[in-house]
C-alpha cells in the first residue's frame, strides 16, 4: 500500500533490498536463474510504492510491474526510482517488449538509484548509459548496499557472467559497444600478441587449453579480447592493450610512464609499454628496490623513508590501467614517485555515475569504465571486484599506519597520492593551512590523516589532550576545511575530509 514519507535515499535503498527478497523465481526448463529485484518507486508528492520481480506474474520485471501493472495511468513525471538491479537496455528483450530503461523514460522519471549493474552482455552498463543520454539522472547504492545485493544474487551473477564470457560478436544480438577499442583492430593479427603475456594470463586464471591452441583462442573470442575479420581470429582493441607486444604501434596512448623526483631537481625515468598484464610486475620488480630511500645526490645521502607497502602501489598502478579512460588518446598514466609521496595519474574523470566526493571519501561503489579489463585482471587476482579496489587502498593504508590516500581531479587526470609516512600528509597541505596550523596541531594532524573519522574523545586520549585543547583543535581543524562535524552531542564525530 502506497504511503507518504520524506525522501531518503539509503532509506529507499533499504527499503529496495528487502522488497527484493520476496522475488519470485520464475519456472524454467532451461535452469537459468532470475535474478531478485525489488523497485521503489517516490513520487513528488511522497507517496512511495513498491515492486518486486515476479510479484503479479512469473518473469514480470519489478520496474514494469511498478510503472505499467501499478501506475500505468498515473503522471509520474518527476518521480524518483530505486532498482536494486540496473534497467535491463533497449535490444535486451524480444520484440515488441519495451526494455525497462524505455519504459522509465517514457514515464518521465527523473531519477533512478541503481543498485549493481547487470553483468549479462546484453545489458552491462547499457541500460545505465541509455538512462543518462535521456536526461535521466542516475546514482548509484551504497558500497556496503551493494555487497548484500550481490551476495543474495549470487547465482544469477555467476550465470550472467558466464553468458558474458560466452558471447561471441555476431553470434547474438548486441548493444552498441562501450568503447571503440571493443572492436577487432585493422592490421594486426593473433602474431602481434606476445607469447609471455598470453603464457602468464593463462597460468593465472588457470585456462587448461594451451597458449594459442584453437580452444584457448575461441576462449579469447567469447571474453570479446579478440573478434573477427570475415572468418579470421584477430585482436579486438581491449586485447591487443593487454596481450599485445608493442600496443603503443597502435594505441599509442597505452602504457605507463615512470618517474623518480631526486630531491637534488634530477629524475629517473622508466616507460612501460609492453602488455599491459604483464605491467603490474614490471612496475613492481623496477620500484621495489628503489622505494625505501631516495637518493639526495646533491650532498650524496640519503633521505630515509619506511618502505611503501607494494600493495598500496600496486592497486593504484592496476586500478589506473583498468579504470582509465582510453577514448583520451592523448594522454598516458603516470606514476611519479618523490620524498614523501607515490602519485598514479589515470587520464578520465570518474564514469559517472561515481562521483568525485564518493572517491575523495573511499566510498565509491563498484562501477567500471572497462569491463573486459576488469574481466581480464579480474581472472588474475590481480584486482578487486568490479570496483575501484576502494577497500584494498583503505584497508592496507590504515594496516600499515599511513594516511589515507588522497584522490583529486585537476581536468584532464584522476590523481591518486599515497603517503610514504605520515609527515608527508602534512607537508602535503595547501600552503595557507599548512602555514595555519601550530606545532601541536602539525602533529595532530599527522594521526588525523590516517582515520577517517575521529570522536573528541579519541583525539584526546591518542594525543594526550585534555577535553578543552583536544575541543579547541577539532574545532580549528573544521575551520580550515580539514575535519567534517557530523551529528551533535555525545555521538558527534569529525569526518576527515580527503579533498
Amino acid at each position: 500500500m502506497a504511503t507518504k514519507t520524506k525522501l531518503d535515499p539509503r532509506r529507499m535503498m533499504l527499503k529496495s533490498i528487502q522488497v527484493m527478497k520476496a522475488s519470485i523465481n520464475e519456472p524454467r526448463a532451461d535452469g537459468k536463474a532470475s535474478p531478485l529485484v525489488g523497485a521503489v518507486l517516490v513520487k513528488p508528492d511522497g507517496v512511495v510504492d513498491s515492486a518486486f520481480r515476479g510479484e503479479l506474474r512469473h518473469g514480470d520485471h519489478a520496474e514494469y510491474t511498478l510503472l505499467e501493472r501499478k501506475h500505468r495511468d498515473e503522471r509520474l513525471d518527476g518521480s524518483v526510482l530505486f532498482a536494486t538491479l540496473e534497467p535491463c537496455a533497449p535490444g535486451a528483450r524480444k520484440h515488441p517488449k519495451l526494455a525497462c530503461a524505455e519504459r522509465i523514460v517514457n514515464a518521465r522519471i527523473a531519477e533512478v538509484w541503481v543498485g549493481i549493474e547487470d553483468p549479462d552482455p546484453l545489458v552491462d552498463r547499457q541500460g545505465i548509459r541509455y538512462l543518462e543520454q535521456n536526461g535521466v539522472k542516475v546514482h548509484l547504492f551504497d558500497l556496503d548496499l551493494q555487497d548484500e545485493i550481490r551476495a543474495a544474487n549470487k547465482v544469477f551473477i555467476a550465470q550472467a557472467l558466464k553468458r558474458a564470457a560466452e558471447a561471441k560478436d555476431g553470434k547474438s544480438a548486441q548493444p552498441s559497444p562501450l568503447s571503440q577499442w571493443d572492436k577487432a583492430l585493422p592490421g594486426v593479427t593473433v602474431t602481434d600478441l606476445a607469447s609471455d603475456a598470453l603464457t602468464r594470463y593463462r597460468e593465472q586464471t588457470k585456462i587448461s587449453d594451451k597458449t594459442n591452441s584453437a580452444g584457448f583462442l575461441q576462449r579469447l573470442e567469447r571474453q570479446g579480447l579478440l573478434g573477427r575479420r570475415g572468418s579470421k581470429l584477430v585482436p579486438a582493441g581491449f586485447g591487443f592493450l593487454l596481450f599485445g607486444k608493442a600496443p603503443r604501434e597502435i594505441l599509442h596512448h597505452a602504457g605507463l610512464n615512470a618517474t623518480i623526483e631526486y630531491p637534488d631537481g634530477t629524475h629517473e625515468i622508466q616507460n612501460f609499454d609492453g602488455p599491459t598484464i604483464l605491467i603490474p610486475d614490471r612496475v613492481e620488480a623496477w620500484l621495489r628496490p628503489k622505494l625505501r630511500n631516495v637518493i639526495d645526490r646533491s650532498r650524496m645521502t640519503r633521505a630515509e623513508r619506511p618502505a611503501l607497502p607494494f600493495d598500496l602501489v600496486r592497486e593504484a598502478v592496476i586500478n589506473a590501467l583498468v579504470h582509465r579512460d582510453y577514448d583520451l588518446t592523448g594522454a598516458t598514466c603516470h606514476l611519479v614517485v618523490t620524498v614523501d609521496t607515490v602519485t598514479v595519474r589515470s587520464p578520465g574523470a570518474p564514469l559517472l555515475p561515481v562521483t568525485m566526493a564518493q572517491m575523495q571519501d573511499f566510498t565509491a561503489p563498484m562501477y567500471n569504465r572497462n569491463p573486459k579489463l576488469q574481466f581480464a585482471f579480474g581472472g588474475t587476482k590481480l584486482v578487486e571486484g568490479r570496483g575501484f579496489g576502494m577497500r584494498t587502498l583503505g584497508e592496507a593504508a590504515a594496516k600499515h599506519g599511513l594516511p589515507m590516500p588522497k584522490y583529486t581531479f585537476d581536468g584532464l587526470y584522476l590523481n591518486l597520492t599515497i603517503y610514504r609516512d605520515a609527515k608527508a600528509a602534512v607537508s602535503g597541505l595547501k600552503a595557507g593551512v599548512l602555514k595555519a596550523l601550530n606545532d601541536d596541531e602539525k602533529k595532530s594532524w599527522e594521526y588525523l590523516a590516517t582515520k577517517t573519522s575521529v570522536t573528541r574523545k579519541e583525539y584526546a586520549e591518542r594525543l594526550g589532550f585534555d577535553a578543552r585543547k583536544a575541543q579547541r583543535h577539532l574545532k580549528r581543524f573544521v575551520e580550515l576545511g580539514l575535519l567534517r562535524k557530523v551529528g551533535a552531542s555525545s555521538s558527534t564525530e569529525y569526518e576527515v575530509r580527503k579533498s
